[in-house]
Order: structure tokens, then sequence, then C-alpha cells
């Protein structure tokens, strides 16, 4: 019996005993293909020696030093190479721990930036429906994972709303146009930036891509630059929560990239780190931390194991590599042959209603009908049994449940590491295909 609190307790877990690349090897059987990199994570794959050495020379060097008293050749060799450059505008990081913890730094350092420049009123924040920003209180509040809310509302505070998603698959009536879906959601945030008084919004919060929650959902064109008018125009920052789809997983460092804006706060994790260290971080516009410099002088947040110099070091030797290794270019060219073969494999497939995503960043939606996109009972937990299926087929895959509204909708996520060759894209969609023929025939 094991002695951790694992996720499930219904039985335990298979043992993991090794990886390389693409590959990772349990205690009994055949290795299995990292198609999901977890949960988007181990985005240069498993075992890459430079970021061992990196680790290990840092830790031998100096392995912690409290931020209250030192700061740290890695860290603030990371913060250079990720904004010396000042991309979109971004000029400082802040590093911690965790995907949860970056967005708690970006809501606090919103609110703070709103009191140093005599702004005091601006508490609120507004998110959007079957969007997730983490676990931990102030995170989960603000992100609308329904099926993750719910035991725990009567602990989130009042300070955050929701609007509807630009989810075309499932928000864009029939007959509207795209420039007319998007102009409804920004009647519908500019809406609620009105119900709550314009003056008391610090902040309109979304992931550039709509990760775990809702399955790589990409916004229409257009959205964002939308969406930004309606914040300049009530005063309100723009914050992005590139958790899951930033850091190169969409084909460009970052996914806003893409998108024709730029944020004022990010929120940054998964491949910034890849899986070696735990690390996450936001990086802010330079008007942000200028205020805060003119007034109080610090920002009153801080964690222990903030700018650790260990996860520092392994997210240090990660970007390096992306960019020594040119795994950027290979992320889009290897996008284009997964997208190729998720369309060729389930585009016609009776229950794939929808094939979405960007980059290395991918999903398939199942439905029981197709024509209707009436999803499956719940109580099936088709996601769970596809992933069941496909570990069996040798590929790991990301599987959740409540795609729509926290109860309802199937989907699962492949995102490989940015390293995939195009063998390894061709067996992990031949594999997945058996995995979902087998329990959807």
């Amino acid at each position: 019996m094991s002695r951790i609190l694992h996720r499930s307790l219904r039985k335990d877990p298979l043992l993991a005993v090794s990886g390389r690349g693409l590959m990772v090897q349990g205690a009994e059987g055949p290795p299995v293909i990292d198609a999901s990199g977890g949960a988007a994570v181990a985005c240069i794959g498993h075992g890459d020696p430079r970021v061992v050495r990196a680790i290990t020379e840092q830790a031998e060097k100096l392995a912690y030093a409290h931020t209250v008293f030192f700061t740290c050749e890695a860290a603030e060799e990371l913060a250079e190479l990720l904004v010396g450059h000042e991309p979109g505008g971004l000029s400082h990081a802040y590093f911690v721990s965790s995907g949860s913890e970056a967005m708690e730094a970006a809501l606090k350092l919103a609110r703070q930036y709103f009191l140093e420049i005599g702004q005091p009123q601006r508490s609120r924040f507004i998110a959007r429906r079957q969007s997730y920003h983490g676990n931990t209180l102030g995170a989960l509040g603000l992100g609308g994972n329904m099926a993750r809310r719910e035991p725990y509302e009567p602990l989130l505070a009042t300070c955050f709303s929701h609007v509807s998603p630009c989810f075309a698959y499932h928000g864009q009536k029939q007959g509207e146009s795209d420039a007319d879906y998007v102009a409804r959601l920004a009647a519908e945030l500019d809406a609620e930036f009105q119900r709550l008084g314009p003056q008391t919004v610090a902040a309109f919060v979304a992931e550039t891509i709509v990760g775990a929650t809702a399955g790589c959902v990409t916004a229409l064109p257009g959205y964002f630059p939308a969406m930004r008018e309606v914040c300049d125009r009530h005063g309100a920052l723009l914050i992005l929560d590139e958790v899951m789809s930033g850091m190169g997983r969409s084909g460009t460092l970052h996914a806003w990239e893409q998108e024709g804006i730029a944020p004022d706060i990010q929120a940054i994790a998964k491949g910034l780190g890849g899986g070696y260290q735990p690390i996450g971080g936001i990086l802010m516009q330079g008007k942000i931390v200028k205020a805060l410099a003119e007034g109080s002088g610090a920002f009153k947040h801080g964690h222990t194991y903030q700018a650790h110099p260990v996860a520092c070091a392994a997210a240090l030797a990660v970007q390096r590599i992306i960019r020594a290794d040119n795994l950027l270019e290979n992320v889009r060219a290897m996008a284009a042959r997964l997208e190729a073969a998720l369309q060729e494999r389930f585009g016609n497939h009776a229950h794939v209603g929808d094939i979405r995503g960007r980059g290395l960043f991918w999903a398939l939606e199942f439905v029981e009908d197709r024509a209707s996109r009436r999803s499956f009972d719940p109580d099936r937990k088709v996601n769970e049994v596809v992933k069941d299926a496909a570990m069996a087929a040798g590929v790991m895959i990301y599987p959740m449940g409540g795609t729509i509204d926290g109860k309802l909708g199937d989907h699962v996520i492949v995102a490989p590491a940015y390293t995939a060759t195009a063998p390894e894209i061709d067996r992990i969609v031949e594999r997945l295909g058996q995995a979902v023929d087998q329990v959807l025939r």
C-alpha cells in the first residue's frame, strides 16, 4: 500500500522508472510514448544530459539562497534571456515554483499596481467560463473550471466574475460570422465591466489558448485585439495565462505573438523548465514596475522558494536548448504534420466532433452524435477510458471531462515534446487511433 495521497484512492498509479526523449519506461511492460508531455510540460523530452548537467553544477555551487538576502546568477540570466529584449514591452520577470503560484502573483501584482497609481477601488477581476488558472484558492476562484471549483465554492473570493469564452465549436451561432461572434463577445465583456462598474475592474484574464479545461481552444482572429480594446477603454489590465500554451508550445515562444497584441502581465510555467524542476513565473510591462518603483518601492508578495537557483538553472538550460536546437522551427514543422495526420485519421470519425489546436497542442473532442454535437453521458467517462486504452496501446495522452460546462463533454490532448520527429508523430496518431477505435467503435 502506498503512503502517498495519490490522485485516485481506488488504485495506485503505475510506477515510472526512467525516461529518454519521448519515451517513458514503467516498472512493468514496454516503454510508452509520452505524447502529451505529461500535462504539456516535458517540452524538450526526458533525460536531456545538458539540463541534468546544469542542475548538477548549480546544486554543487549554490543550492538555495533566500531572496531577502541574495539574488543568483541563474535567475538573473534567465530573466535577461526572457525579457532582456523587452518582447511586447514586457521588461521584468518574477519566478515562482508553479503555474498556480504564477497566477496568484499576477493577481497580486495587478492589485498593487492600481494601489500604487491611486486607484484603490480596482479590486475586481473578470475571467472566462471553461478556463483554468490554477488550483490554489485565488487562482481557482479566478478560473472557470466548474468541476474543480464546486467543492471549494464557499472558500472562494467574490471578487471574480466570468464571461463566455471564445469557443466557436460550441458558442458560435449558426450563420453567425466570425466577426459578429467576436463583436458579441466584446459586447459581453463590456457589459460585465458596466455591471461591475468600470472603475472597479483591475483586469481581464484569459488563457491565450485554452488548455486542459476545454481542450486546446484557440481564439478566432480579432478576438484578443477586441478584448484588449475593451480593457484599454476602461483602464484595466490584460493578463494572459500561458502556463500551458506558452514558451514555444504554439509555435512561437509566446502564444500572444500570433494574436496581434501583448499582455500587461503574462503567466508562464510548464514549458519554462520542461519538467526538470518545478518553476513558473510572470512577465510584466515596464509601466507596472515603474509604478511600484516610484511608489512603495517593493512588490508586497513573496515565497520561500521564489527564484530558486536550481530551478532557474534548469529553466535557463531548457530555454537555451530551445534556441540552440531551433526547436520552435521544429514545432511549426511537426505541427503541420500532426494537424494533417489528426485530420486524416479522425476527420470523418463518427465520434470525433472537433479537432482543434495550434503548434504541438491539439485536442480531439468526442461526441455521441456529430450532427447535433451531443456529448456522451458523463458517467461513461469516455475521456478516461480512451486514456487507458491509449496507455495499453503504448501512448500517453492527456484526458479531461466537462469540456462544455464542467459536466458534459470529453476530450483528450496531444502535446508532444518540441523535439518530436515525423516518425514519432505518425506513431502517436496511429496508436491513438487504435485506442479511439477500440473504445468508440
